[in-house]
């Protein structure tokens, strides 16, 4: 019985601990939720911009013949993967890597630590993820392309849906194609229209990675936040269920020795 008492006690205080930590970072992504959240939006505004720049460019005859515009046979696929710096999210990191199992590549650049730490390299976070960086990258992938290194570029990160909902999501970024209706023709381009675009294709790379970067860790703080509410929820009534167990077992020993105790003085 004293044996089940000190186990008892022991797991409590470990559970306890588990508690403490689970309510340290959930505090620690509630602080940066919001933050998180700004430079989501500001990301995606800026993804906007730059796509309602360029879009005029992809119906252009001109703009077409391009290299950036041009569609290939080939399977050679440069993946761009964005994954957690961190682990205790849930299945944040777990659903990016699940998701890259389901598609093919040939090159992958990782950004996030948990990605580094799978494909080698050196550590890119995504937290604090620059557009200085971004551009760097974004010049190194088209350049890359253009010189026909591969087929397509394409970005693997998650898509932020609610606090309780994040999902991967895979998005082809070079070649560009035209989608929709043709605007109605109101700018001039100067010198040219394929000169323009060739000139503003890095930026929209660059673009739409620091919006996807910053979709991304904001999805993972969110999902940092879930597991650690849930996880601290499950602690407190582990904690509940185990105190019952330890008052039981305690009462069982007080009383055995009160009978043993009655019995000897019977004698």
């Amino acid at each position: 019985m004293g044996a089940d008492i000190k186990k008892l006690r022991s797991r409590i205080k470990s559970v306890d601990s588990t508690l403490h930590l689970t309510r340290a970072m959930g505090l620690v992504a509630s602080s940066k939720i919001r933050r998180a959240m700004v430079a989501m939006e500001h990301g995606r505004e800026y993804e906007a911009a730059v796509c309602g720049a360029i879009r005029p460019l992809l119906f252009s005859p001109e703009c077409q013949r391009s290299p950036y515009m041009q569609e290939r046979d080939g399977d050679r696929v440069c993946l761009v993967v964005i994954a957690g710096d961190r682990g205790l999210a849930g299945g944040y990191n777990a659903n990016i890597f699940r998701a890259l199992r389901a598609h093919s590549y040939t090159t992958v650049i990782p950004i996030g630590k948990r990605a580094c730490d799978r494909f080698g390299g050196k550590p890119c976070y995504a937290e604090g993820y620059s557009y200085t960086e971004a551009q760097a990258l974004a010049k190194r992938l088209c350049e890359g392309f253009a010189a026909g290194e591969y087929d397509r570029v394409e970005i693997l990160g998650t898509r932020y849906i609610s606090m309780l909902e994040q999902e991967p999501t895979l998005r082809r970024v070079l070649p560009l194609y035209a989608e929709g209706e043709a605007p109605r023709a109101t700018t001039v381009f100067e010198p040219d229209e394929a000169s323009v675009l060739d000139a503003a294709v890095p930026e929209y790379v660059a673009g739409i990675l620091i919006s996807t970067v910053r979709e991304s860790f904001a999805a993972e703080v969110a999902a940092r936040r879930t597991a650690m509410d849930a996880a601290g929820k499950n602690a407190e009534e582990m904690i509940a269920n185990l105190q019952l167990a330890y008052n039981r077992a305690r009462q069982g020993a007080i009383t055995q020795e009160i009978t043993e105790i009655v019995a000897g003085s019977g004698m």
